[in-house]
């Protein structure tokens, strides 16, 4: 194996230093395998991938390659109820138990779907004990859902909703649409727009995914402490990512199933080049007509929860609609910035006051409490080639 790993693709002259940031991460972060990708007015002007989609076999990470992007998955979905929102469908002030009648037992009959796409309903973990065979099936996590009762007042604060806002969400678009969540975003977005952004993967794309490594444990004992603090056992953010259904991160997120299923929180699949492309697509015109309208885009992005977040610890944390904003993005983004990262370090976002997209997809996952160094390096020296 070779001790540089050659990255390939292009950086326009003036975005050089986002392929020096991105080698990098190759020569000096640990890098597996990754791809960058970032349009600027339109114009898609870095698109650079690397390494190893495998360690073991070393199958290299090739143009067409695909990785797990975990939570940045959630702007896609968030993306597919506003939608639906701008087409009359769905209202986001209306009560979710409009949609699901089933939704509105034990206390949640007023919780509007608002409060679901800012993380306010209170109800961040399943509380039933499932299988992770019932989890994937879907019926099973959504009925035990409507029947719990929320973990605060909804609507008095907020807390991020880790796997539910998928679920909740995704069921609400099966009932208005009469298809799942991932069928819509193929049939309305992803194919009209060229992405190859999947949540549901078919079979044949299978052999073009990476294979994620989960993050090691942190050497230092004062950073494991730290982190047991924010997500050990005992903590609501263990609860939410361990149950139901055992999809702790490891390495059933390599399987097929896993795969195949529709966790809108959680396994969206994909490239970099495909979720810049989206979020352009979000804030110009690409390939034709924009995704959504500007006062859309402008309504999604006024801040709902803003704060010390229930489940993260009390970390402050910010959201709009379904999106995070800054500085939940990188420290370097703009004030301007929406979108969504993902565990592990992947993350995807559009800044409309500079007509910037960008996304990073890896999979060797870190997870930790100060922003990823890599992502962080990336969106730094995009910045500064702008500047």
């Amino acid at each position: 194996m070779s001790s540089r790993i050659a990255i390939q693709g292009f950086a326009s002259p003036r975005f050089e230093r986002v392929a020096e940031a991105f080698q990098r991460n190759f020569d000096a972060s640990g890098e597996a395998g990754a791809s960058v990708c970032v349009y600027l007015g339109g114009e898609r002007i870095v698109d650079l991938w690397g390494g190893f989609a495998d360690r073991a076999t070393e199958r290299p990470w090739q143009q067409d390659t695909l990785a797990l992007v975990f939570s940045a998955t959630k702007g896609v979905t968030a993306l597919c109820v506003l939608m639906l929102a701008e087409r009359g469908v769905l209202d986001v002030d209306a009560p979710v138990a409009g949609y699901w009648p089933e939704f509105a037992a034990a206390g949640k009959a007023e919780i509007p779907l608002r409060w679901v796409l800012s993380h306010r309903a209170g109800l961040p973990l399943v509380e039933a004990d499932l299988s992770t065979e019932q989890v994937l099936a879907w019926n099973p996590v959504v009925e035990a859902i409507a029947t719990q009762s929320p973990l605060w007042p909804p609507g008095s604060q907020h807390g991020y909703h880790t796997r539910t806002y998928g679920f909740i969400l995704g069921e609400v678009v099966r009932r208005v649409t009469g298809v799942s969540l991932g069928r819509f975003l193929a049939r309305e977005i992803a194919e009209p727009f060229g992405l190859d952004f999947h949540i549901g993967l078919p079979q044949a794309l299978e052999p073009r995914v990476a294979t994620t490594y989960a993050a090691e444990p942190p050497a230092d004992a004062e950073e494991r402490a730290l982190r047991d603090q924010f997500m050990g056992p005992g903590t609501l953010l263990h609860r939410a990512l361990n149950g139901p259904g055992q999809l702790a991160y490891g390495d059933v997120w390599n399987e097929r199933r896993i795969h195949a299923a529709e966790l809108p929180s959680s396994n969206g699949i994909g490239d970099a080049r495909s979720l810049a492309k989206l979020y352009a697509a979000l804030i110009g015109a690409i390939d034709g007509p924009r995704i959504l309208r500007r006062e859309t885009i402008a309504a999604a992005c006024e801040v709902q929860s803003e704060g010390p977040d229930r489940i993260l610890a009390g970390m402050p944390t910010r959201f709009g609609l379904g999106f995070m904003l800054p500085p939940m993005l990188s420290p370097d983004c703009a004030p301007s910035c929406f979108g969504h990262p993902g565990a592990g370090g992947s993350v995807a976002f559009a800044d409309p006051a500079r007509g910037l997209s960008f996304a990073y997809v890896m999979n060797q996952m870190r997870l930790s409490l100060t922003p990823d160094e890599r992502s962080a390096g990336l969106i730094r020296a995009t910045y500064e080639a702008m500047a």
